[in-house]
């Protein structure tokens, strides 16, 4: 991949941000948040028997250890505050998730003296895709995932549930505009590449290893038009099947599976 020189200016972007207070549920997720952000953890509530015994352990003695207020209750008061999730007998409540600056994920990357990797999601609805996606983009290098403010998923329990507790570790950047934001990656030397099943150019032809930003659109929609002006190029994902596209989050993965691979490994 070429060397795109970093350029000063564009700053069109949400700025980091704290939301309401939220619930994850399910065990990993929980405990990740404990590991992770224990001072961010307001009440750990549990289920008496629901939950395995060393699960069960490392959960109260960390809870114990950030002063954490535990209470044990009735499952179906934990079903009302999972929405119908799987929450396997624990929700912790936490402050609102903590959202970065645009500027933050850039940083992240120069710290570990790493070539930038962001994912730029272009109006992701589903929120199990979000955590998926969190997910794939945490185990396989990224550092950091981008999304917009309005008319798409933020990040909630069920993300981070389907994210198995990614949401704590990788940064997620909001911004106001997609387009503005693919801009300001640009100015700081990032190349954009967009996940487009009408791309000309086969993902595994793509040199991959600079700078990148990559960009997944919407479920069935794709990467908007608008947002495809601002992509320097479209990569295709050759497939042999009928199906004409793939989920978003399973579109995800591969892209980055295929950065890694072309980095020697994730980049860690």
């Amino acid at each position: 991949m070429r060397e795109r020189s970093p350029k000063s200016g564009g700053n069109e972007r949400e700025r980091g941000g704290t939301e309401a207070p939220r619930y994850v549920y399910g065990v990993n997720p929980a405990l990740e948040a404990l590991r992770a952000h224990p001072d961010a953890v307001e009440r750990l509530f549990i289920v008496d028997g629901q939950v395995g015994a060393k699960a069960a352990g490392e959960l109260l003695s960390r809870a114990r250890d950030a002063g954490v207020r535990v209470e044990k209750v009735a499952r179906e008061r934990l079903n009302t505050m999972a929405e119908g999730g799987v929450h396997q007998g624990v929700v912790a409540e936490l402050r609102g998730f903590q959202y970065v600056d645009l500027e933050d994920v850039l940083a992240a990357a120069k710290a570990k003296g790493q070539p930038a990797l962001v994912v730029v999601l272009d109006g992701i609805q589903d929120p199990h895709n979000l955590g998926a996606i969190i997910r794939s983009a945490h185990a396989l290098g990224a550092h950091g995932v981008v999304l917009a403010k309005d008319r798409a998923v933020q990040v909630t329990g069920t993300v981070a549930k389907a994210s198995a507790g990614a949401v704590e570790y990788c940064p997620i950047a909001r911004v106001t505009n997609i387009s503005r934001a693919l801009e300001e990656l640009k100015e700081a030397g990032l190349w954009v590449a967009a996940a487009d099943i009408e791309g000309s150019e086969p993902l595994w032809t793509a040199k991959l290893d600079g700078p990148l930003a990559l960009v997944v659109g919407a479920e069935g929609a794709g990467v908007r038009e608008g947002v495809l002006k601002h992509c320097d190029f479209r990569l295709r994902i050759p497939m042999a099947g009928q199906v004409g596209s793939l989920n978003a989050s399973v579109s995800a993965a591969i892209l980055l599976y295929e950065v890694a691979r072309q980095r020697g490994r994730p980049a860690r």
